[in-house]
């Protein structure tokens, strides 16, 4: 329903400059034979007298457009506001390239397809926890886009796990993460007396556990920050154990070495650790292994004749590129570490061992 009232001012006869917001004083006495000058007098206006059909059909648009400007405005700046805060949504609808959830008001999230964590998979009714990323007009209407695999959402999941980081004891330093495999996070304490990566992990993993199962199993490394910048990459490149590095901080890289033994592990599956390492201390690195391992080892190009060049890359991909680096490893080390199947790693092994017992 709707009314429409005008308000006017009574003021002296003949001194009327606006009609809209004033009424003469001898006009207003025939509406109600009390008002005074100064007073304002309230009148409804007709509809049926004033506006033909078509004005009210006019009016009635205009006036919806603009009460939905103003709920979109207010919208936007409510959630532009709250960039970087946590927010559950229910999934309502479910697109090839987005799923759109709605909160507690009713108000459209969208969760694009590249926003989403790999391995996550949603159906209708569900209840997602994502970060609000950012706010856009699409449409002529609030685009309220939240996402799953930024940094972001990583650091308010630690404040919700961890009292410690909520409350400001513990500052994350800097998240990286290769959304669904692995993310490392570095972490600092202002109080001497607390373990800043004990108090993230929790006891037997108690905190830690509920934001891994969050991301989808994700991988999580806490690193203890530090400026000494040998140090950090040193915890960066965990679980593997370096021999020594050299910095040329002009280009910010870094020359690590280390045995054979440990470069898988300093390189990861996929290489995900040695990347997000360097994402995390700002530096370049490469892995070297220690010149007394070099001693009759053979790279594992040499092999070519006898190994598909598809399964050299495999292992090269995991930091093994001689043969010794790749018989260091066991059979079920290399299946877990690579895409090959047990029985080519078995071949290749064959292979390689062959070649050392000749």
């Amino acid at each position: 329903d709707l009314e429409i009232w005008k308000n006017r001012e009574v003021v002296e006869d003949g001194r009327v400059d606006n009609p809209i917001a004033q009424i003469a004083l001898s006009e207003a006495l025939m509406i109600e034979d009390d008002y005074e000058i100064g007073e304002e007098v309230s009148e409804q206006v007709s509809f049926e007298s004033e506006f033909g059909r078509r004005q009210v059909l006019s009016i009635r648009q205009h006036l919806m457009s603009r009460i939905a400007d103003q709920h979109r405005d207010e919208l936007m700046k409510r959630y532009e506001d709250r960039i970087g805060e946590i927010i559950h949504g229910e999934v309502y609808q479910i697109w090839r390239n987005e799923i759109l959830l709605q909160d507690d008001e009713g108000n459209d999230l969208s969760l694009p397809k590249s926003e989403q964590i790999p391995k996550d998979f949603f159906k209708k009714g569900d209840t997602v926890r994502a970060v609000i990323k950012e706010v856009t007009l699409k449409n002529n209407k609030a685009n309220i886009i939240l996402s799953r695999v930024a940094p972001a959402f990583v650091e308010r999941l630690f404040e919700q796990e961890v009292p410690e980081v909520f409350d400001g004891i513990i500052t994350i330093k800097n998240v990286v993460r290769e959304p669904g495999e692995r993310a490392k996070v570095a972490v600092e304490s202002y109080d001497d007396r607390i373990d800043p990566v004990g108090a993230c992990v929790g006891m037997k993993g108690s905190r830690i556990h509920g934001i891994v199962r969050e991301l989808k199993n994700e991988n999580i490394d806490v690193v203890n920050y530090t400026d000494n910048t040998e140090l950090l990459i040193t915890r960066a490149l965990s679980p593997a154990k370096i021999s020594s590095i050299s910095l040329d901080n002009d280009i910010m890289k870094a020359s690590v070495y280390m045995n054979a033994d440990q470069v898988s592990l300093a390189i990861g599956k996929g290489g995900y650790n040695i990347n997000l390492a360097g994402k995390l201390t700002g530096y370049e690195i490469d892995v070297y292994r220690d010149e007394d391992t070099f001693e009759d080892d053979v790279a594992i190009d040499e092999f070519k004749d006898e190994i598909e060049g598809w399964v050299i890359d495999e292992l090269k991909n995991i930091g093994c590129d001689t043969a010794k680096s790749v018989l260091d490893l066991s059979a079920e080390d290399l299946v877990l570490r690579t895409d090959l199947e047990i029985e080519t790693v078995e071949e290749v092994l064959e292979i390689l061992n062959s070649e050392f017992e000749e």
